[in-house]
């Protein structure tokens, strides 16, 4: 099994339950796939792992000034966004939660390994640390090219909101990533979670095996 495969199983367990439903029956509507912005449609519950990770840590999960206006997508800071994912993509080895951690969910800023949600808070951390407003890095979670669950960092910009992944290195616009996008983070409060499925906007909760905090 290669790294590629491996950052893929790593993904599977804490985000999206296992389905046999057909890939077209859970694809969420109302996206429209020509506009470089995603469409989002209410509220909906975080991912149980993140709830936690943001108990233990909260300065990740804080608040900062709501950001109306978005980044301009200037050739430089896309090279930055490149810079980053490149990097982190590099410099931390695929393994899963139970493989580290012994849980089959534990999202948490990695060491020298992580799984995929670990890699997209290690990006957001840095780009943060490097002046990017909370409100444009937003935790996403996603129906990959195989009907499997993953996250992605989106980052939202004047031209579009761009996809930072663990999978690539290549910087792609949101309607340019084979995935099927189930919900993410709120730029207003990154505490909450919003859907985008237009049906229901519990429906990704459900999806994407959310507890409830107890």
């Amino acid at each position: 099994m290669n790294n590629r495969q491996i950052i893929f199983v790593a993904c599977l367990a804490g985000l999206l339950a296992p389905t046999s439903v057909r890939a077209d029956a859970l694809r969420p509507v109302g996206q429209d796939r020509l506009s470089p912005f995603m469409r989002i449609y209410g509220s909906t519950l975080p991912p149980f792992g993140f709830v936690k990770f943001c108990e233990r840590q909260p300065n990740e999960c804080r608040q900062g000034p709501l950001e109306e206006d978005r980044f301009e997508a200037t050739p430089a800071r896309l090279q930055e966004l490149t810079e980053i994912n490149k990097s982190i993509n590099r410099a931390v080895e695929p393994a899963t939660d139970l493989e580290i951690y012994g849980l089959t969910e534990y999202w948490t800023l990695p060491g020298a390994r992580g799984d995929c949600e670990d890699y997209a808070l290690l990006k957001r951390h840095q780009l943060m640390a490097r002046g990017w407003p909370s409100g444009s890095l937003l935790m996403t979670v996603v129906r990959d090219e195989k009907n499997e669950g993953h996250a992605v960092l989106t980052v939202r910009t004047a031209q579009g909101d761009f996809i930072l992944d663990n999978k690539t290195d290549e910087i792609r616009t949101w309607q340019k990533v084979p995935y099927t996008f189930v919900m993410r983070q709120s730029y207003i409060d990154p505490k909450v979670w919003v859907s985008l499925d237009a049906r229901d906007a519990r429906s990704p909760a459900l999806l994407s095996g959310v507890r409830r905090a107890r």
